[in-house]
């Protein structure tokens, strides 16, 4: 066969029934190729970001490799917001771009862009390919690389002649799965760390994203139901234990829950399991260390003692190194610590009897109304995020769609779109986006309208970009600049142009009606648009203060 119908080849040995992607000039031999071949569902999307979005959210919604193609150039660049989204929140994708021919590399020919030397800093590896034979072998091992160890995505680059030579193509030998016992050094690394969690008082589990991308979620509910302890989650851990877990406090952090950030404040040892500390979660780190011993549990060595130094920590399988840790008893009396933690759980209760639509009251109304029911979440970045964090309620794994680490605005609609393929008729897909981030990719309501994607779409639109006016409000003494979009827009009619039924609602029982329809309606995509009052996401730590130290909005 030629190179590219091998591509195709290794796309469905590999498991893969969709693409997302662009064609061009220098990857159009692939999707000649995908003309012949209907195995595999390509998604032509309207920017080549979206399509790296999207991918990426198949494989959060999925725990497969999602994938992604685009041709040389700007077509490659295009995607390269998407995979550093995928890097920064380990994410496993394969992205393949088109590249002009051998004979022209170097030389400056159109559309050429060395997008292996762009790409280096956030992918886990990226190849070029430069000979025939080594593009069989390349694709099988770059998936290999995607899923191994700590996800995250690869790139390879493919020039075109390379699509049109002969390529020899054999089945691909499945490998033998290794067993046998843990080493010795894990015994009792395992050994010590039921200890130190038998003989803390005041002990807290943080459960990050890690613990997803594992498929843990099992092994750790029945760790900390064993030892009886408290669980917070980092906004990339939701989902990984029910968010109605009697031990859950809910979302920790910059904006997190205050019940969950005073536990950790006052926490003397802190569990963290697929969690790398970042500058979000911790706050003020001398603080936020004070006092504090910390077990530390993740799949990638380099995180071990990267941000907070820890008195263990332990790299490996994550389920391995818990079922180590089980085979030991609890210790300790933790009836104090618990009564403490409701009380703050008790004192610091949202209250919902509002009077006028906010987007808290609208987050806890689909939280209500979906309660028992197959949905999952995918959000924008801004404040929108924040409040989806704090009053939606995530019940699974692999059911809330957030960009953490990069926190990439226009995200959350085509990764919804991704996720939604991913799910098919099992599972609908609510997205939540701010009228900032709606404007950089709201033009993917042309594909999810042309294929009938049933979406519930959510437009928070308060005339701003909401956190950066918060920011300057709480660091810049309210000095409010390129924040405002003061100009009008028509959400709803902008979402009907792609003939996309969409209400604008400006009241509670306007919310909660058009909520309802949506709902009822699951055939076919819905946009409602929240026009509200420009307000602030409570809580919020103060910066360089400790976790448990909150700004207070006037």
């Amino acid at each position: 066969m030629n190179g590219a119908q091998a591509v195709a080849a290794c796309l469905k040995e590999q498991g893969v029934t969709t693409v997302f992607g662009y064609p061009g000039g220098m990857i159009l031999p692939l999707y000649d190729a995908f003309y012949d071949d209907k195995d595999i569902h390509q998604v032509l999307v309207t920017h080549e970001q979206n399509a790296a979005h999207a991918a990426d959210g198949y494989a959060r919604a999925t725990g497969k490799v999602g994938v992604c193609i685009a041709t040389s150039g700007p077509g490659a660049t295009n995607l390269v917001t998407g995979i550093a989204t995928a890097f920064m929140d380990s994410i496993p994708i394969v992205a393949i771009t088109g590249q002009v021919d051998t004979t022209l590399l170097g030389k400056d020919a159109f559309q050429e862009t060395d997008i292996l030397d762009v790409t280096m800093p956030i992918t886990k590896h990226n190849y070029k390919v430069k000979e025939a034979r080594q593009l069989v072998p390349t694709i099988r091992e770059a998936f290999k690389l995607a899923r191994k160890g700590r996800p995250g995505p690869v790139l390879i680059d493919v020039p075109r002649d390379l699509f049109f030579a002969d390529v020899e193509f054999t089945a691909l030998e499945p490998e033998a799965k290794r067993g046998g016992e843990p080493d010795a050094d894990f015994l009792i690394c395992a050994a010590e760390a039921a200890e130190e969690i038998a003989r803390a008082k005041q002990p807290v589990v943080i459960v990050g994203g890690g613990v997803i991308s594992a498929g843990a979620s099992a092994e750790v509910t029945a760790f900390v139901e064993k030892f009886h302890l408290p669980v917070v989650h980092t906004l990339m851990g939701l989902g990984a234990i029910p968010s109605s877990h009697p031990q859950s406090l809910g979302f920790a952090g910059m904006h997190g829950e205050k019940a969950a950030n005073h536990a950790i404040a006052a926490a003397d040892l802190v569990v963290a399991i697929g969690s790398r500390f970042g500058d979000r979660q911790t706050g003020n780190l001398k603080k936020y260390t004070q006092d504090t011993k910390f077990i530390h549990i993740d799949i990638d060595p380099a995180e071990i003692d990267k941000n907070v130094r820890n008195t263990l920590g332990l790299a490996g399988d994550m389920k391995k190194i818990l079922a180590l840790i089980m085979r030991h008893e609890p210790g300790g009396e933790l009836t104090d610590w618990w009564t403490q933690i409701r009380k703050w759980k008790e004192s610091y209760e949202y209250d919902y009897h509002l009077n006028r639509l906010t987007v808290p009251w609208a987050m806890h109304q689909i939280a209500v109304s979906t309660r028992g029911k197959k949905y999952a979440y995918a959000t924008d970045v801004g404040q929108h995020q924040m409040w989806a964090a704090l009053h939606l309620r995530v019940e699974e794994p692999r059911t809330w769609l957030t960009s953490g680490g990069l926190g990439t605005m226009g995200f959350g609609l085509p990764a919804a779109m991704g996720a939604q393929l991913a799910y098919g008729d099992t599972r609908r897909v609510i997205h939540v986006a701010g009228d900032g981030g709606i404007k950089m990719t709201g033009n993917e309501y042309y594909t999810i309208a042309r294929l009938q994607l049933p979406i519930i779409s959510l437009i928070v639109n308060n005339t701003s970009l909401g956190m950066i006016r918060q920011l300057q409000k709480v660091m810049y003494k309210e000095r409010y600049i390129a924040c405002e979009f003061d100009y009008p827009m028509d959400y709803a009619a902008y979402a009907g142009s792609f003939g996309i039924e969409a209400e604008s609602v400006s009241t509670q029982e306007e919310f909660a009606e058009a909520l309802q329809r949506a709902l009822e309606d699951k055939e076919h995509p819905r946009v409602i648009v929240l026009n509200v009052w420009r307000s602030f996401v409570e809580p919020m730590i103060k910066g360089g203060a400790r976790i448990d130290e909150f700004v207070e909005f006037k």
